[in-house]
């Protein structure tokens, strides 16, 4: 199963970012995005890239989503 992560960027450098969720940092290619996106913006990483920016509650409302559904109580 593939899936996307919502992450937070801490770093840019061109067109790569870092961005981190729960401690972990990623790095990841802003090339596939045409908004802009600043340190603290929000994105959805797949693969090394980030393929979609979107707001902070969206971010937060996802992943507490993502948890819930791989916790592992519901995984067995």
């Amino acid at each position: 199963m593939c899936v996307g992560v919502p992450m937070m960027v801490v770093e840019i450098d061109g067109d790569n970012a870092v961005a981190e969720v729960d401690g972990v940092k990623r790095e990841a290619s802003l090339m596939l995005l045409s908004d802009e996106v600043a340190v603290g913006d929000y994105v959805i990483v797949h693969a090394g890239f980030a393929i979609s920016k979107l707001d902070k509650e969206e971010a937060l409302e996802t992943l507490a989503l993502m948890r819930e559904a791989f916790s592992p109580e519901l995984m067995g």
